[in-house]
């Protein structure tokens, strides 16, 4: 009986001791981190700054990183803009700029994809900032549009090693974003047509404007196809 005790005692301090001394060596393992910069298509022209957190312990799935970009866009039809927002007013030669500005949170499965043995499938959350800007010149007129957005990413990324510490990166997917509030000069517009201060629609027995006809106008991102290419530095 005591025997029994004595390997009773043994095999529980041996099962305790196992796991905590598997935990603090594999918590000794450094985890790593890699900045990246990459430009190219983005349904107008686009690039991004990124940081990635890697090596965590072996049973944890994936990378995470963090992305800021910014692209150059068309905002849309800069006289629809000017009806829907403003005023039927038709003088002055218009001109157009858009870019929306996007933060990205990455989770990165480590695949093999195209026989790359460096891929990665991504998918996460996204948000936007979209600002369109619309000046008529001649006609006294300038005004924004903006609209503020969540949605959601699926990228393949291969990494392809350059030097000691350089890789050469090439990233494409679609970005998928939901319909946001268009607010521009007095007006605003919302998916649930819950709009403030709408404008008539004087080509059509001047019925009030909706959010289906500002977001026709107004180009604020929905559907992102991109591709993209340049470098990680690992630090």
């Amino acid at each position: 009986m005591k025997i029994r005790e004595i390997l009773k005692v043994i095999t529980i301090s041996y099962l305790s001791f196992c796991p905590a001394s598997y935990g603090q060596e594999k918590s000794g393992t450094p985890l790593k981190f890699t900045a990246g910069i990459i430009t190219g298509y983005n349904k107008g022209y686009g690039f991004q700054g990124n940081f990635t957190a890697h090596n965590f312990e072996n049973d944890f799935p994936f990378q995470l990183r963090f992305g800021l970009g910014y692209t150059f866009l068309n905002p849309g039809n800069a006289a629809d803009a000017r009806r829907i927002f403003v005023n039927n007013a038709t003088n002055g030669t218009p001109e157009k700029k858009g870019r929306s500005m996007d933060y990205r949170l990455d989770f990165m499965v480590p695949r093999s994809i195209l026989n790359v043995d460096d891929s990665y499938l991504v998918l996460g959350p996204r948000f936007s900032t979209f600002m369109g800007d619309f000046k008529y010149v001649g006609g006294n007129e300038d005004f924004e549009v903006k609209s503020h957005q969540w949605g959601i990413g699926a990228d393949i990324e291969h990494h392809f090693r350059m030097i000691k510490n350089i890789e050469f990166v090439l990233n494409y997917g679609l970005d998928l974003y939901f319909p946001g509030k268009l607010s521009g000069h007095d007006t605003s517009y919302s998916h649930d047509n819950d709009n403030v201060n709408p404008k008539n629609d004087n080509q059509n027995d001047n019925i009030e404007f909706s959010y289906k006809d500002a977001d026709k106008a107004i180009n604020q991102p929905k559907f992102m196809p991109h591709i993209m290419i340049g470098v990680n530095f690992n630090l």
